[in-house]
Formats: structure tokens, C-alpha cells, sequence
């Protein structure tokens, strides 16, 4: 694969990179473009395309621009956008990044001049397109940006937030809503003399599936050996599954 570049966003929203001009010479036989792909388009609109592309699940295009990106040597940007793609673009649970990683590395074994580089570059283009589209991480930062905004101005101004995070610093207190979260991990914690048992009853509950079976056995097994002693009450809740309509109440022991 070619060398890496560093491709970012410059103020006007165009990609800046310190991509040597092109050489050499399109499909017709003109002389290439600073950025034209080897097809004779710009390769601005082409990444632009490939991730527009790639939000609507359009396969054929998706892999069509990844090819033309790959054979025309800006399989560097390819890459990098693909990468950056998979984080803003996809649902978190989607097995895309991994996928594209290793597409990466066949490229860059076999080179994006082959065959075999170029039907990489396609398959990752592929495999992201048919993945989950969603821009969860992308809206979360930007509302929680919006929000510190927000909060940070009204308490400048003496007033109350019209927006907050959904974790107060009440609700991340003894006693408040994600008050199981002060374990002795925590200095308010250890205040508490919350120790081992505090965490094995409440903070080490997931759910709302709960424990498997193999699971809540080696558990039961642990608590029963444990140097601490158990009440029946609290090995049950300890193997309980979180409520998903109740994820944060735990009962006093």
C-alpha cells in the first residue's frame, strides 16, 4: 500500500492532505489531476460519495468508489476514511472495524496496485455499508458538547441549566440514583466502608439477561468459599438480573 498521509478537515470543510500531486494517466490517456482518480473524477467527491454511500446502504456505489479510490494510489485515504467511517457511521455493535482492519492488512500485504488490494479495499467498502448505519457516537459527542455549553453559560449566569447530562452530581452520590457505583473502588467508597461484600452483592450485578448458568455457578461457588459470609438474602440478589425497567435500585442489606 502506498506511504500513509495525513488527510484532515480543513476550515472550509475540504479535505487537506500532503498528497504529492498524481502522475501518470487516466482512462482516456490524459495526464491525471492533482486529486483525479484514474476514472476522472475528483477525489474529494469520491470520498464524499463513499460515505454518503455507506450511511444509505448502497452497496454498488459503496464498491465502486472504494475501487476507484484504490487503483487510481489513494488507497491511504481509502483507509483512513473508512476507519474514521466505522466510528462515526456505524452502530456500536457492529463488526465492521474489525473486518476493515484486517481488509487493511491483506491490502497492505498484497498492495493496492493487485488485484487482490483492490478487491480488499471492496470487500471493506462492502462491509461497512451493509453494516448497522447509525450515528450514535458521532450525536452523543455533540450533544454532550451542547449540553457542557449549556451548563457551563447558566452557571455563569446564576441560573439554572435548561439542559443537564443524564448523571447529576446528586445522582453520583451516597444515597442518590447510581449511588451501587460508590464501591471501595471509589473514594466516597471507602469512606463508606463499602468493601468486598458491597461490590459482590450490588456492584457486580449485570443484566438484564443476567449471569448465565456457568457463570452464576462459579459465582455461588465463590461467595460460598468467600472470607466474607452471605446471607441467603443477598446471594440471591447478588445472582439477580438488573431490571431493565429498574437498572439502579438496590436494596439495603
Amino acid at each position: 500500500m502506498d506511504e500513509e498521509r495525513q488527510a484532515t478537515f480543513g476550515p472550509d470543510g475540504e479535505l487537506e492532505t500532503d498528497a504529492p500531486e498524481a502522475t501518470g494517466t487516466n482512462d482516456f490517456g490524459e495526464e491525471t489531476g492533482a486529486d483525479e482518480t484514474d476514472g476522472g473524477f475528483n477525489r474529494y467527491a469520491v470520498v464524499s460519495l463513499l460515505q454518503k454511500a455507506i450511511r444509505r446502504g448502497d452497496e454498488e456505489v459503496s464498491a465502486w468508489t472504494a475501487w476507484e479510490l484504490a487503483r487510481s494510489g489513494f488507497g491511504w485515504n481509502l483507509w483512513d476514511r473508512l476507519n474514521t467511517f466505522v466510528v462515526e457511521d456505524l452502530k456500536a455493535d457492529s463488526r465492521a472495524p474489525l473486518l476493515v482492519g484486517r481488509y487493511e492488512e491483506l491490502a497492505d500485504e498484497w498492495g493496492m496496485d493487485s488485484r487482490r488490494g483492490q478487491m480488499a479495499a471492496v470487500q471493506a467498502a462492502l462491509a461497512v455499508a451493509r453494516a448497522r448505519s447509525a450515528r450514535e457516537g458521532a450525536n452523543a459527542v455533540n450533544g454532550f458538547h451542547a449540553v457542557a455549553e449549556k451548563r457551563a453559560e447558566a452557571r455563569a449566569e446564576g441560573e439554572e441549566p435548561t439542559h443537564t447530562f443524564p448523571v447529576t452530581e446528586d445522582d453520583l452520590s451516597a444515597d442518590g440514583r447510581y449511588d451501587v457505583a460508590l464501591d471501595g473502588h471509589t473514594g466516597e467508597g471507602a469512606r463508606l466502608d463499602r468493601s468486598s461484600p458491597f461490590f459482590r452483592v450490588h456492584g457486580a450485578r449485570v443484566g438484564p439477561e443476567g449471569e448465565t448458568d456457568v457463570s452464576a455457578r462459579w459465582k455461588r461457588l465463590f461467595l460460598a468459599l468467600d472470607r466474607y459470609d452471605y446471607t441467603d438474602e443477598q446471594v440471591a440478589h447478588a445472582l439477580s438480573a438488573v431490571a431493565p425497567d429498574d437498572r439502579w435500585s438496590e436494596p439495603e442489606f
